[in-house]
This record gives C-alpha cells, sequence and structure tokens, in this order.
C-alpha cells in the first residue's frame, strides 16, 4: 500500500467486529510501533496488549467514570452521547507506556520532559498506519484517569500511560472527516 494513500484513508474507528486478531499481526503492528523517531534513539515507549474481557470491562468502566466527569467539568455536551461500548467489544487494546527519564535532552529544560511524548505519538502513528496497510482500523484513546489507569493494568508509578489503541476489524468504514488547506497551517520563513 502506497504511504500518502493510507494517510488519506485511515479512520478512527469505533464499530469494530469482535473477529480475534491474531498474535502475529498484533506483533507487526507493534514492530511498526517501534521504528518511529525518538530522541537520541531512547525508544522510550512499552505496549501492555489487552484482549482478557474483564480488563476491557474494567478499561470501559473507568472511561465511563473520566467520560461523566470530563461532562461536568467541562460542560461539553457532546460527551453526554459519547458512547464507550466499543472499549468492550473491541478486540485488542494496546496500552502506549511511555518513560519521562528516556526523553532525552530536554529533560533537563524548563519545561520538562516532552520527548518521550512525542517519540510514543509516532510510534502511535506508526501503529495506526501498520493496522490500515493489514486492513484493521484503530482509535487512538486518551478518555482516562492516568492513576486509575495505572492500578487496572499494574503500571509503575515512574511510567506515564499516555494512550489507548483500540484494534480490530471496523463493521464499516467511516467517512471521511475534513482537513484544512495546508495554507492555513503553514508559514515560511524565507
Amino acid at each position: 500500500m502506497e504511504l500518502f494513500t493510507a494517510m488519506k484513508e485511515r479512520r478512527s474507528c469505533r464499530n469494530f467486529l469482535t473477529e480475534p486478531v491474531d498474535e502475529a499481526t498484533i506483533e507487526k503492528v507493534l514492530e511498526a510501533a517501534t521504528w518511529a523517531p525518538s530522541p537520541l534513539n531512547t525508544q522510550p515507549w512499552e505496549f501492555i496488549v489487552i484482549t482478557n474481557p474483564e480488563v476491557k470491562g474494567k478499561i470501559f468502566a473507568e472511561g465511563e467514570r473520566s467520560r461523566k466527569w470530563a461532562l461536568e467539568t467541562t460542560g461539553w455536551k457532546w460527551l453526554g452521547a459519547y458512547a464507550l461500548d466499543f472499549l468492550k467489544s473491541v478486540p485488542v487494546i494496546i496500552a502506549v507506556i511511555g518513560d519521562p527519564k528516556k526523553s532525552g535532552v530536554d529533560m533537563f529544560m524548563e519545561e520538562g520532559p516532552m520527548g518521550y511524548q512525542a517519540a510514543c505519538s509516532a510510534a502511535i502513528q506508526n501503529m495506526h498506519l501498520a493496522a490500515y496497510s493489514l486492513g484493521l482500523s484503530t482509535l487512538w484513546f486518551t478518555l482516562f484517569d492516568k492513576k486509575a489507569l495505572r492500578e487496572v493494568l499494574g503500571i509503575l508509578p515512574e511510567k506515564i500511560p499516555l494512550a489507548l489503541i483500540c484494534l480490530g476489524k471496523p463493521e464499516h468504514s467511516p467517512a471521511p472527516t475534513p482537513r484544512k488547506d495546508i495554507k492555513e497551517k503553514t508559514t515560511y520563513i524565507r
């Protein structure tokens, strides 16, 4: 599959078939993640692959709690109708965990370590593209309380849960979402 085609056609999915994803395919997606760039080649990512229904149920419950809290706190009305049932039915959830100590030189800067987050985001993008090339769909999910997710998944306190990537075959292909023209988002300094 041509890279630019994959970037333009890939869609976030919330309606997955319950058909399992085999381990070899999951490993291909994870291997793609490990080829992402990182500061000083620190490779600050770790992955937890979740297929256990009981654990997915706990993640769903935590997501629901976080959704309700966010709705009350922000007043974003769209959160009221935002269903999280896919967290229970998706065949695979991959937790992406970052290590701030592997952030590169920016860990000594005033803003603190951010390189690990950028590197993990690049790894996540690779996961999305690899999954699409294998006929799968993904969703980048971040509506969770980090402390609660640490408890559910047994993540060490010094590591940061950054995202949950839902992975499976889509029930249908979601419609494309609009993108702004690159001219609106680009400044050249000549």
